[in-house]
């Protein structure tokens, strides 16, 4: 079977070097029984790989199991690979086969390999030496003959190194390493992809895609795709749903890709190559990666100094009265000031001393008065709150007003539950 057929018959899409690599070595190992190790990023096609491994091999008449080591709870694990006996624990009113035992004879696929705990690594390395395992509450040996598959999209030997991960089943499992590629290190298979997966949706739902601009077509590869080629087929199918005979231009196409990626840089940032050069560096003359370190810095300044603008508007439109917003400093007064005619908010209409009412909203209950002066307190000072502290003090403000609840928090905050929950993780407050 040629490179192409393959490619067709598995889903295996893009024509760059960097996915010709791994169908290549797909195809080499596939005969074998050999152990591979698949790293690669969320989304990037690890089951798919699996899939392809195994209908390529001596084993494809029988079980392909696919198992995800992270979605198992801690304490049922061990059962779930191994099974266990009737009485084994309380609940077990039966024997039963583990996914070791379903997979004799065929392949096995553990994604997630990193999420095991260490009890059950030992007895993952027994089975991957000899083949031989107990089911929990049983003392007899089992055997099986299976051909592992494992993945991960965490560095195992950094795993390794810091003692969550056993090395000799880490030497176990590498033997054969397979990396595959994110969207964002094949560029020239962003758009083709993308083709595919829209006239695949456009005939599934009978619609029709009349194409994007060139603009559009740039945003596509510029974008970082964090959730590579699963992410690009829910934006196909979106599209091509919800825009339907719709000439999809730069702005439709944006509202489709979300929020700030990992390394924090915005969707519509374009990819910065990683410099190779080794030019030696002075006082006056950064590199071009300095360059690129800066300004997606300053980016992520400039949309986090964003998200407390809105922030502060939106608290302080629903506690505090023209009075209140007086007896703010001056600088801080005029930004809010500006945020609230941004977000049409007429605050001489809509608000009382002491009393909070909302845009729409013909009730109006009282605001503690400690409400009021903590956040006039923290504002009082002839020192200005650094970001990082008006931040953390606006979001504990709103989660002890709404007892924790983090929707109602979220909204009078004027930002989303996931921009929330992204600053509760970074300041430590979960």
């Amino acid at each position: 079977m040629d490179r192409e057929v393959f490619q067709e018959q598995f889903g295996l899409l893009g024509t760059s070097p960097e996915i010709k690599h791994v169908i290549d070595k797909i195809m080499q190992v596939s005969k074998t029984d050999i152990t591979v190790l698949l790293q690669g990023e969320s989304g990037v096609g690890k089951d798919v790989t699996a899939r392809a491994i195994h209908a390529m091999s001596e084993r494809k008449r029988n079980n392909l199991v696919i198992v995800n080591c992270g979605a198992i709870p801690e304490g049922i694990i061990e059962s779930e690979l191994f099974g266990h006996e009737k009485g084994a624990f309380t609940g077990a009113n039966e024997s039963r086969e583990g996914y070791f035992e379903k997979a004799n004879g065929g392949t096995i696929f553990l994604d997630e390999i990193g999420d095991t705990p260490k009890n059950v690594q030992v007895k993952l390395l027994r089975v991957l030496e000899n083949g031989e395992f107990f089911k929990v509450g049983s003392s007899k040996v089992q055997t099986t003959d299976v051909r592992v598959i494992a993945a991960t999209n965490r560095d195992l030997w950094e795993m390794v190194k810091d003692g969550s991960f056993r090395e000799d089943l880490y030497y176990r499992l590498d033997t054969v390493q397979m990396h595959l590629p994110s969207l964002r290190e094949r560029q020239e298979d962003i758009v083709p992809i993308f083709r595919k997966f829209v006239q695949e949706f456009s005939a599934k739902y009978d619609s029709v895609f009349k194409g994007f601009s060139d603009e559009a077509r740039e945003l596509l590869i510029s974008y970082r795709w964090p959730g590579n080629i699963r992410e690009l087929k829910n934006v196909a199918e979106q599209l091509v749903v919800l825009e339907k005979s719709q000439f999809i231009d730069v702005e439709r196409l944006k509202k489709y890709l979300k929020g700030r990626q990992h390394e924090g840089s915005a969707d519509n940032l374009p990819m910065l190559a990683e410099s190779t050069e080794s030019n030696s560096k002075t006082q006056n003359d950064f590199d071009r990666r300095d360059r690129e370190l800066v300004f997606r810095a300053l980016v992520e300044l400039r949309n986090d100094i964003g998200d407390l603008k809105e922030m502060i508007a939106n608290l302080v439109y629903s506690q505090f009265s023209q009075k209140d917003i007086k007896a703010l400093p001056p600088a801080v007064r005029d930004e809010v000031s500006r945020e609230m005619r941004d977000m049409n908010i007429d605050l001489s209409e809509h608000s009382t001393l002491g009393v909070q009412s909302m845009p729409g909203d013909e009730t109006q209950q009282e605001v503690p008065e400690s409400e009021g002066s903590a956040l006039l307190n923290f504002f009082g000072g002839d020192d200005i709150p650094s970001i990082e502290a008006t931040e953390q003090f606006l979001i504990k403000q709103a989660l002890e007003k709404y007892d924790g609840n983090r929707r109602k928090a979220s909204e009078t905050l004027g930002i989303s539950e996931r921009t929330l929950y992204r600053k509760l993780d970074q300041y430590g407050l979960a």
